[in-house]
């Protein structure tokens, strides 16, 4: 019952809009008589109003009218009184241009050769041979002149005169009255409204809003004063561009020699208010005036060079630069539209065009009902960046979305792409899905399509926006420190695809983050939670996930995890006092709606830590490992080759930009191989054993991992790594006879992890350096080490 309801709905919505149009588009036609001076007046006050507007400031409103007003008459007169001078001057001089055009039209001659000679030929014989006769009456027999006989004798017929009707002057004087007067009319009717249209406009524009508004005042008040301005401003831009092409016609044509340069400078400036046509009309009379002046067809050709010239700059670069974007209405809808009111209204409509279509397009914009025409004539994309990626990643494929997403990344940001673009594409695609217009297998390759993008754009080096361009949601650049994060997803897949691009983001400001997979149970995702001390945790929701599902989850995490921060990602909805104090109550700390807002929280949550820096502790054994550390004869820093080349492969095996051995005396850290060092430091070659890292692998005597040294309250004050920015730590003894002399480690300047095959590979090479370090004491005399 629901569906043919629905269907008798759409049916009479259909009818009703196709009755509207019909009655618009006859009203149209049937009152363009009236409505044609309306808009004609309608325009010229936009030109007009804001010179008015100025003028009356210091002169009131009634002398700016006037003035305004008689200035234009002036004008206008002026014109016209120029242009008859012109006009009876160019008369005068026409019978002096008759010899050249005679001459050159003796010059055009048809090819005597091929077919089109051979035609003209036979039609010239053809004529010579045709009877000069009058063609006989119909019916008659036509008899060959030479067997005509002479005519016989008989009364002479009287000629015949037609005399014209008496009746046929009136007619022909009504015909040229009302030819001439019809256009007078209408031109004192639009200059009559004119004056009323200024004196009255705020009137008008009040009773415009009551009766167009229908109770929208804001909304309407929008509308009206985005159409003025964008009407006002395109016919002055379109003024200014007018009076300069023909200002430089008429220079062009004085220096040409066309006579009468000022005419048709004026003309063509008048006849390019007529949009894609006036301009090659006005240039027909002076084209026409060059090639009979000129004995040459070199003016000819100046002449349609310039016009050409001209047009094609002010359509490709004057125009688009001045007031291109005023009018807000595409290139297209701008042809199809002049074609459309030249077949409603002739001319006029022509010239009112672009003018009429900008305040369509503006009606479209501000009025909901009305949207499709700001759909159809704007000059915005047709579709917005998330609904067109949606689009090509669903019909086009992989290829065509990663263009545009790349695309945009040049132009905004990662965070930008993944907040404003692929989040609202994902929650599209679900709707899709709900409503049955998206299949199982269209949903997945959807989905598979945003994780590969995602991917790809993780193993692009990350890049700067430039400063104008910056989204205002942006996260800035995390310093240490940072903490560990891991994001759950609250119900779907959908969800997890957002953690992952959380996850992306996280781990390029130096955070350890993990995603965690939607094909987990809510049981396995709480025990996700307990291991590895995880110190925030994210819920992830994307729509059609709720809040609903979030409170779920976030009342487990809490209770499984009491200590840890929980932020609520409800991505790409809105501020929500009752939701937020609603996921608050289940256990959250704080609740966002975009990536850049998480991102900017959870660095919030990293507490700087203020402690000392605490320095490793002597060994128990510590006296026997100095006498096995000076049997070696191992206490220098002198460079060695062999020792130089591990830590080199060491630092290109683990992709890290420092590699030491090191040897932990009774005071001092000696660095007896490095790559990567720091000037000052491989300078001196030694370090306090107060301040080394190393001195703790010592004091225990087991390897040590610092997955990031600004969050261990060992090491996060050392001032020597802290102001080098080093940020990760690892490191395995170097043990001769049980006693762990130094150390070979590693160092990065941003957080990571050590995988358990990593940690075996670091030993496997710190035994090679212990064999290294065996094989150079036996080859060393002791008395030698000792001296």
């Amino acid at each position: 019952m629901r569906i043919n309801r629905n269907t008798s709905a759409s049916a009479l919505v259909g009818m009703w809009t196709i009755l509207l149009s019909t009655f618009v588009l006859s009203f149209l036609y049937v009152g363009r008589e009236i409505l044609i001076p309306l808009a004609l007046a309608a325009m010229i006050t936009f030109l007009l109003s804001p010179l008015v507007a100025r003028i009356e400031r210091w002169i009131g409103r009634i002398a700016a009218v006037l003035l305004v007003v008689m200035m234009l008459f002036g004008i206008i007169g002026g014109s016209g009184w120029l242009l008859t001078r012109q006009l009876i001057d160019l008369a005068a001089k026409l019978p002096d241009y008759q010899s050249n055009i005679e001459t050159k039209l003796r010059a055009i001659r048809l090819p005597t050769g091929g077919a089109l000679g051979r035609f003209t030929h036979s039609v010239d014989e053809l004529q010579k041979q045709l009877p000069t006769g009058a063609e006989p009456p119909p019916g008659s027999t036509e008899i060959a002149p030479e067997t005509k006989r002479a005519p016989r004798a008989g009364p002479t017929p009287m000629p015949v005169r037609v005399v014209e009707s008496p009746s046929r002057l009136p007619q022909f004087a009504q015909s040229l009255v009302s030819g001439v007067v019809g256009p007078l009319g209408t031109a004192g009717l639009v200059l009559l409204l004119v004056v009323f249209m200024l004196f009255k406009r705020e009137d008008l524009r009040g009773r415009l809003i009551r009766l167009i508004g229908q109770g929208r005042i804001g909304a309407t008040t929008r509308a009206l004063d985005d159409a003025g301005k964008r009407v006002a401003r395109y016919l002055s831009m379109q003024f200014l561009v007018n009076v300069s092409f023909g200002s430089c016609i008429a220079l062009g044509l004085y220096f040409i020699g066309v006579p009468n340069a000022m005419l048709w400078g004026a003309f063509a400036a008048l006849m390019r208010f007529i949009p894609y046509v006036g301009a090659w009309i006005a240039a027909a009379i002076p084209l026409l005036l060059a090639f009979a002046v000129s004995t040459s067809w070199v003016a000819p050709i100046l002449v349609l060079a310039m016009f050409v010239s001209l047009e094609l700059v002010n359509a490709n670069f004057l125009e688009p630069w001045l007031y291109g974007a005023s009018t807000g209405v595409s290139s297209l809808a701008l042809i199809i539209a002049a074609i459309f009111w030249t077949w409603l209204w002739g001319p006029v409509g022509l010239l009112l065009s672009t003018p009429l279509t900008v305040c369509v397009a503006v009606m479209g914009r501000h009025v909901p009902r009305l949207q499709f025409l700001s759909v159809l004539l704007s000059e915005d994309e047709a579709l917005a960046p998330h609904e067109e990626i949606y689009y090509r990643l669903l019909r086009l494929g992989l290829d065509d979305g990663t263009h545009l997403a790349e695309t945009f990344v040049k132009a905004n940001s990662l965070t930008a792409l993944y907040d404003a673009v692929l989040i609202p594409a994902i929650t599209l695609g679900e709707t899709d899905a709900l409503r049955q217009q998206l299949d199982a297998e269209q949903r997945a390759a959807f989905q598979q399509h945003v994780h590969d993008m995602v991917e790809d754009l993780g193993s692009i080096p990350a890049t700067e926006p430039p400063p104008a361009e910056k989204s205002a949601e942006a996260p800035e650049p995390v310093a240490a420190p940072t903490c560990s994060v891991l994001t759950l997803p609250a119900r779907a897949y959908r969800d997890e695809l957002a953690g992952t691009m959380l996850t992306q983001l996280l781990q390029q400001q130096g955070f350890p983050a993990e995603n965690a997979r939607a094909a987990l149970s809510t049981d396995e995702l709480i025990e996700l939670t307990k291991k590895n001390e995880w110190e925030a945790i994210c819920i992830s929701v994307v729509a059609p996930s709720t809040h609903t599902h979030a409170r779920f989850i976030c009342t487990r995490v809490r209770a499984a995890r009491p200590h840890a921060k929980i932020v609520v990602g409800l991505w790409g909805g809105t501020e929500n006092q009752e939701t937020t104090e609603r996921l608050r109550a289940s256990g959250a700390d704080e609740v966002v709606i975009s990536l850049a807002q998480a991102v900017a929280q959870l660095a919030n949550f990293c507490v700087v830590i203020d402690d000392e820096m605490i320095p490793a502790p002597i060994p128990a054994n510590e006296e026997e490992r100095l006498t096995t550390l000076r049997t070696l004869a191992f206490l220098n820093t002198m460079p060695e080759e062999k020792f130089d080349r591990m830590t080199d492969k060491v630092a290109r095996i683990f992709d890290v930009p420092i590699a030491l051995i090191t040897i932990i005396d009774r005071d001092q850290q000696l660095i007896k191989a490095g790559a990567g060092l720091p000037e000052d430091i491989a300078k001196r070659r030694t370090i306090p054993r107060a301040e080394s890292i190393c001195g703790h692998i010592i004091a225990s005597d087991q390897a040590l991992t610092v997955e990031d040294i600004a969050r261990d309250r060992r090491f996060a004050n050392n001032a020597m790594l802290r102001d080098r920015g080093l940020r990760f730590y690892a490191g395995v003894p170097l043990r001769v006879n049980e006693h762990a002399i130094g150390s070979l480690c590693i160092l990065d300047i941003k957080p990571r992890r050590l995988s358990d095959r990593e940690q075996r590979l670091l030993e496997i090479m710190a035994d090679d350096v212990v064999e290294e370090i065996k094989r150079r004491a036996d080859g060393t005399p002791v008395a030698a080490a000792a001296a």
